[in-house]
């Protein structure tokens, strides 16, 4: 039967090159993760978030897949990933998988075909033109190549590793069809569906209108077909299945989130939207920064927030594979992260939706220490480096820029202790172990009971226990002005859970509580030792249950 599980869900996403390394290769992979299941059972999660493990050469670090029905060898085996769904179902955890696809890599079996000759059977599964339009794609370099054999040139909205799938191709959305089929019979519980709102495309293929980076985006993002293709997708596949799909959508406002949430619909479960990480940046792109500022960010929030009071779903999220560390973003300091990662834990936890939680979250992993960006290996930031020094800027601003930007920054191996390699692997890994290691780790965290790792499995157990009011409270902004102060109510009847927290390097008075008189108080979780109620200490973050 057709549950709405996911919206009592805690999902903690996995990056599997960097989780944990179970043979010394220096690659994170699928045994490794089963080592780890009681760790993540303990934390306190119920679902875990599976970045891509198919084969793939690994141009975009697997986002790039050439079978979708096999696994990477550097992961293991297909008899690895039912290991882990069946430990992990013993555990009462879920799983859901990443589903890639908008396009492939260009070694899958159906591309090396179709670039063979336009009469390949396969040449339709992808897209191509004659001419190219003057687009430009996600990493920043031109979004169509050039392929002899056929004299066309084919669409690629990512690296040209990536070829687009033509979903208006009823073969495709086929094929599709039987990999997630596939995978629900396996026992998987859902899917990420990576920039699924891509794959209709606006068939004029027009040109943009500016020379900026992502020039065409306004005609290649919500195409015409996407509701029709997300439905059929739903009817013929996963309304058979008690699962969930939560989509990355890119560049969506309130209005599409509505349709393609809406549950009459049979669309997507939740999505991903980016907007608050776009706060300190600009027009939506992470190498154009700026200048942080809270009532930006409450801005946003409120938006969805309030807009998806009645209908629709959301994932809260800060942190996750493409997104730079927490410590140090938003305005706060590095140096005082022993607060300001419980405090932005608990200002983005408690809103309505899906909390996720990327892996080393929740011991406060920071970002990569670089002293040059030629360390920097992840396909993006490579493609954006190429670009940007063609382009009349400093190299002092692109380091800072890149350094601040790049994908690589969440991608390092989780720091499980303070040994050479952090405990990930016994082999140097793929990518370099954070020099920080030696004092962030989740082996000095469990043994501490006031650090991060302790306040997040106090925090997930509090979540749990006040199920109903995350899932149904009515959201409100007490302070929607304040550039200090990110404080909120979730209410039902009587009960309310209040979220205060303060984003400033010092004490900020407020009178909030003034207005709560009557109720019951009970402090659910403080991150500092004591508890004012006139002012706020320098990135405290207090949760109070309230009640009459």
């Amino acid at each position: 039967m057709k549950t709405n599980w996911f919206k009592d869900a805690i999902i903690y996403q996995i990056y599997p090159q960097s989780f944990m390394d179970s043979n010394d290769d220096g690659i994170g992979d699928l045994k490794g993760i089963v080592s780890r299941l009681d760790y993540l059972k303990d934390l306190g999660i119920n679902c875990i978030w599976l970045s891509p493990i198919y084969k793939s050469p690994m141009a975009d670090n697997g986002y790039d897949i050439s079978d979708y029905l096999d696994i990477n060898p550097i992961y293991g085996k297909m008899d690895d990933l039912k290991l882990l769904i069946e430990e992990m179902h013993k555990r009462n955890l879920r799983l859901i998988m990443d589903l890639v696809v908008n396009h492939t890599s260009d070694e899958h079996e159906w591309f090396k075909a179709a670039k063979t000759s336009k009469d390949n059977p396969y040449h339709d599964y992808y897209i191509w033109r004659d001419k190219p339009n003057n687009w430009t794609g996600f990493f920043g370099d031109k979004a169509w190549t050039y392929n002899p054999e056929t004299n066309e040139y084919y669409l690629h909205l990512f690296n040209k590793a990536q070829p687009d799938l033509n979903w208006e191709n009823e073969k495709v959305r086929e094929e599709v069809k039987k990999i997630c089929k596939y995978y629900l019979d396996l026992g998987v519980d859902g899917f990420r569906c990576d920039v699924i709102n891509l794959i209709s495309k606006d068939q004029n293929f027009k040109n943009g209108h500016n020379k900026l980076i992502l020039v065409g985006k306004k005609y290649f993002i919500n195409g015409p077909r996407l509701h029709e293709y997300l439905q059929e997708l739903n009817k013929d596949v996963l309304s058979n299945y008690d699962c969930m799909t939560v989509g990355e959508t890119v560049f969506t406002n309130l209005e599409d989130i509505k349709l393609l949430t809406d549950e009459s619909r049979n669309e997507l479960s939740m999505v991903f939207n980016f907007d608050h990480t776009s706060v300190d940046n600009y027009l939506g792109v992470k190498w154009l920064m700026r200048r942080f500022k809270l009532k930006r960010l409450k801005k946003v929030l409120d938006h969805y927030q309030y807009g998806l009071k009645d209908s629709g779903w959301y994932s809260i999220f800060y942190e996750n594979h493409d997104q730079r560390r927490s410590v140090g973003r938003f305005n706060l300091k590095e140096s005082k992260a022993f607060y300001t990662t419980k405090m932005l834990a608990t200002a983005f936890y408690f809103l309505k939706g899906t909390p996720y939680i990327y892996q080393g979250e929740e011991i406060g992993m920071t970002n990569l220490d670089v002293e040059s960006i030629d360390e920097f290996i992840d396909v993006e930031t490579v493609d954006v480096i190429k670009v940007m020094k063609k382009l009349p800027l400093t190299m002092s601003y692109i380091e800072k820029s890149i350094k601040n930007g790049s994908r690589d920054n969440a991608r390092t191996p989780m720091q499980w202790d303070d040994s050479t390699y952090a405990g990930f692997s016994n082999h140097e890994p793929w990518l370099r172990v954070n020099h920080n290691k030696d004092v962030i780790n989740v082996k000095n965290q469990l043994k501490d009971q006031s650090s991060t790792l302790n306040y997040f499995k106090k925090l997930i157990k509090i979540y749990k226990e006040y199920q109903i009011l995350n899932r149904e409270g009515v959201y409100k902004d007490l302070l929607p002005k304040s550039n200090s102060l990110f404080c909120y109510e979730r209410r039902c009847g009587n009960e309310l859970l209040l979220v205060l927290t303060n984003f400033k390097d010092h004490k900020v008075k407020h009178k909030l509580l003034n207005k709560y008189q009557g109720f019951k108080q009970k402090i659910l979780l403080n991150n500092y030792d004591n508890f004012d109620n006139s002012y706020l200490e320098p990135y405290q973050a207090i949760l109070i249950y309230l009640s009459k």
